[in-house]
């Protein structure tokens, strides 16, 4: 039963150079089967999100940079291939690839003559026997696939440097092209492929004049907080005694069993509201402005085993939505009540409030040291929120399907690891996690919070290649050393190399943090 208030918003006017990682390096891997999605979840790089941050600010927009299947060395073919591009919803591209005859029989001859080194047969044996001692359906598969081991780099020419790591997938079934083969001698199949997304801005160049309201979702002041802390920490010190002879005042603890109900719309149905009550409820007075306006004043002078009930009305900025203005009917027994038995407030207890410290002025300024850096952080996160949530919607972007999967089960494996570290799961349990089924509910839930992510990522990514800004040599280092040392942490197997190639766009928060200090050094000096 807490109450969040939201803070005066305080304005900022930022005038440019968000930066973020360019849209760079994809290598796209050669693969001869349809791809069954959501077959498994692996725990690859673990996405780092800042301290009490609802969101994760990594995804990685790669194009290609790297090696793949677009520009590897290409096998020179005897003519060219038959290729229509089609563009299809959400930056993906359908290729229809016909490889004539001509090119089908020279892939024949290259795959019979290996089968020939391979069994050690002379070159003057009669084809037909070297066929009947092979196997027709061996000879014929072994071809079909060479044909697309050898075409497919020269099929995808059209969409390199555009294409989106681990999004081509070859959607015609191979026992398909085996029967086109064999009938026609030609070789057919369909390929598609994510492509980077193009980003628009509405306005043209509109965060050059992006405006910002900053809302906390509670007022931290520093020294308010530090003294709060000093007051917890000192309240641990207590020794809980029993009231026996008296009912509840401000500074007691009592222990409560709370119901609600409210009248249904036509008023004459009465209805449980189990989300605003509790049995075993731990109550402390002096956290009186964290619950429902009016509950404390309602319940002072409350005996232990005596119960209470009052109406009392949710306000509208209350935490649940659906507890908002809700007007209900309280009903409240006091199960325990207790009084705190405190120690006097000297230097004799600064250790137990706060290890190290020898005085209790040694303890208040460590508090207050350390409240003025949660304050900052705050404020900082929520800046940079506020940068991201407000860039998003000033573009206008399609978001290829291989992307926003990406972005979701980066955002799962956090939530995994998050569940797995609180309340360490069995193999089992892990196993039902990452279900297929698990996966894709996950992202159909989560659609539009995924979504917005890959669009704040996309808009930071854009400003950053139109401003032409860059990564640290120092700053690339530290981000492989980062990444490595994750993946070690979780036993997780890992590609170096790979990881190198991705560091400009796995760590939008390093690159969040960099924009907001050259952004507010132009703001501030311009």
């Amino acid at each position: 039963m807490e109450l969040c208030s939201s803070a005066p918003p305080t304005s900022f006017h930022l005038k440019s150079h968000i930066v973020s990682p360019p849209i760079s390096s994809f290598s796209l891997p050669i693969s001869f089967k349809p791809i069954e999605r959501f077959t498994s979840l692996r725990f690859p790089r673990t996405c780092h999100q800042l301290a009490n941050s609802p969101r994760n600010l990594s995804i990685c927009t790669r194009a290609s940079a790297q090696p793949g299947v677009t520009d590897v060395v290409k096998d020179p073919l005897p003519a060219d291939l038959l290729v229509e591009e089609t563009q299809e919803p959400n930056c993906r591209i359908r290729l229809s690839v016909e490889v004539p005859t001509v090119v089908c029989d020279d892939c024949y001859k290259m795959v019979l003559k290996e089968f020939m080194k391979l069994a050690e047969i002379p070159d003057e044996v009669p084809e037909d026997v070297v066929i009947s001692y092979i196997g027709k359906d061996g000879v014929r598969k072994a071809t079909v696939e060479a044909i697309l081991k050898r075409t497919l780099p020269h099929a995808m020419s059209s969409v390199e440097g555009r294409a989106l790591e681990d999004s081509i997938r070859i959607i015609t079934t191979f026992s398909e092209m085996e029967q086109t083969y064999a009938s026609l001698n030609i070789l057919r199949y369909y390929v598609v492929v994510d492509v980077a997304p193009e980003v628009k801005w509405v306005p043209e160049d509109g965060y050059k004049n992006l405006k910002i309201v900053v809302e906390l979702d509670s007022e931290i002041y520093a020294k308010t907080a530090a003294e709060q802390e000093l007051k917890r920490r000192y309240k641990t010190l207590s020794t809980m005694r029993v009231v026996t002879n008296r009912g509840l005042k401000v500074g007691d603890v009592a222990v409560l069993d709370i119901s609600a109900t409210t009248v249904g719309q036509d008023g004459s149905e009465v209805i449980d509201v189990p989300a605003a009550g509790g049995k075993g409820f731990n109550f402390d007075t002096e956290d009186g402005d964290r619950v429902i306006p009016g509950f404390l004043d309602s319940i002072i002078e409350l005996k232990r085993g005596e119960t209470k009930s009052f109406p009392l009305v949710f306000p509208d900025s209350w935490t649940q939505e659906d507890l908002r203005g809700l007007p209900c009917q309280f009903t409240v027994e006091c199960k325990e009540l207790f009084y705190r038995e405190l120690p006097e407030m000297n230097d004799a207890i600064a250790d137990k409030l706060l290890p190290g410290c020898t005085t209790i002025d040694q303890v208040k300024e460590s508090l207050l040291e350390r409240c003025i850096e949660l304050e900052q952080t705050a404020k900082n996160q929520a800046t940079d929120n506020a940068i991201l949530d407000q860039l998003q919607t000033m573009i206008e972007v399609e978001i290829p399907q291989s992307l926003f999967e990406e972005q979701g089960r980066q955002l799962y494996v956090d939530k995994l690891l998050q569940i797995q570290s609180n309340m360490k799961l069995n193999e089992e349990q892990i196993a039902a996690l990452s279900s297929p089924k698990a996966v894709r509910e996950f992202l159909e839930n989560q659609r539009e919070n995924i979504e917005n992510i890959i669009r704040q990522s996309l808009a930071v990514g854009d400003i950053f290649k139109r401003e032409n800004l860059q990564f640290s040599a120092d700053e690339l280092v530290k981000e492989v050393e980062n990444s490595v040392a994750e993946f070690k942490e979780h036993e997780q197997e890992y590609d170096e190399e790979r990881i190198q190639a991705q560091v400009p766009g796995i760590r939008l928060e390093l690159i969040a943090a960099f924009f907001l200090e050259r952004l507010i050094a132009a703001w501030l000096f311009d």
